[in-house]
């Protein structure tokens, strides 16, 4: 019955369009491979799975479908629950997303689900975290060590967080570079989204440790002697990015406050210079104004003389030119 559901499921694989929303990994002779069937010690990988998969893999480990289905909602908060034959233990994981052309970071929840014959993870999309354990680039990494395996994808979560968070601050001082001759909002609308994928990795970092905090107090799980220490790296490495998430957030809070005013402040110097320039204009604008009145030109000065249009041209420069350097000398240009 265990291998009939098995091919079952991989029949379900082959009509994803190519891209198999249930992958199986095994480790065999230390290393990671890719299997058809489900088998004891396994790794069963959901991405986005349809209900028909949720419910064959539910029916096959004998496990809660709503479960299943509680890591694809995107405002499930992380929690760990133990049941009679399982435990699930939900978490929030970092992952990139795109939006007007350009990278943006945001949060969504994991699930992991440890059984007697086998692990599960279920996540609405691809994540980084899992990829790295497909590839076969996480050492001392075991399908069958369930529990370790556990806590090594929290400490490659934490891992991912910390290094998102360093090219957020990095993004971050791209930006600040463009703000300090920037009389637009553009650059500060990308600092408000830096600093809401701050808030959205604060929010789930402190999750997160309530969950690990949980799995600390949880004897079911440590079940190798090295286990309690690697929880505990991983609890160190989750508050470390939580105070980066936190140092950050409020350098950039106040950086963006403090480049309101610059841009507010930058655009108050050109229209002082457009106000400036247009009052050094108006002069020659007002002395051409009064000699083209239509009255008797016995009364305009140099009206008679051969040399009043020059006259009266030098006359206004001399204004104009006394003017501008006056506003120069109160540094108004």
């Amino acid at each position: 019955m265990y291998k009939s559901k098995s091919a079952k499921v991989c029949r379900i694989n082959s009509v994803e369009g190519g891209k198999a929303m249930i992958q199986i990994y095994k480790t065999e002779d230390g290393l990671i491979h890719q299997k058809d069937e489900l088998s004891p010690g396994c790794w069963v990988a959901l991405t986005n799975p349809t209900a028909t998969e949720i419910l064959e893999i539910a029916d096959t480990y004998r496990i809660d479908p709503d479960d299943l289905r509680a890591p694809l909602d995107e405002e499930e908060r992380s929690r760990i629950e133990t049941e009679n034959n399982y435990t699930l233990i939900l978490v929030d994981v970092p992952t990139i997303e795109e939006r007007g052309g350009k990278d943006w970071y945001v949060t969504i929840p994991m699930g992991i689900i440890t059984t007697d014959e086998a692990i599960i993870t279920v996540c609405l999309e691809e994540t980084t975290v899992l990829n790295a354990f497909m590839d076969g680039r996480v050492r001392d990494f075991h399908t069958y060590m369930k529990t370790r395996f556990i806590l090594q994808i929290l400490y490659k979560n934490a891992s991912l967080y910390l290094q998102y968070l360093r090219v957020i601050d990095k993004k971050s001082a791209v930006v600040e570079e463009k703000l300090h001759k920037s009389t637009k909002n553009r650059e500060l609308i990308e600092l408000l989204e830096l600093e809401k994928s701050l808030v959205y990795f604060t929010t789930s970092l402190r999750s997160n440790e309530v969950v690990l905090e949980k799995l600390m107090r949880n004897e079911k799980i440590k079940k190798y002697p090295e286990d309690t220490e690697l929880l505990e790296d991983v609890i160190v490495e989750n508050k470390q990015a939580i105070e980066m998430a936190n140092i950050y957030s409020g350098i950039l809070s106040g950086t963006m406050d403090a480049f309101a005013s610059v841009i507010s402040n930058n655009l108050n110097i050109v229209m002082k210079f457009l106000a400036t320039i247009t009052i050094v204009m108006s002069i020659p604008t007002m002395v051409a104004s009064f000699y083209g009145m239509n009255v008797n030109p016995a009364g305009v000065p140099f009206a008679d003389s051969p040399y009043g249009f020059w006259i009266v041209l030098g006359l206004t420069l001399i204004l104009t030119l006394s003017v501008a350097w006056i506003f120069s000398k109160k540094d108004l240009f």
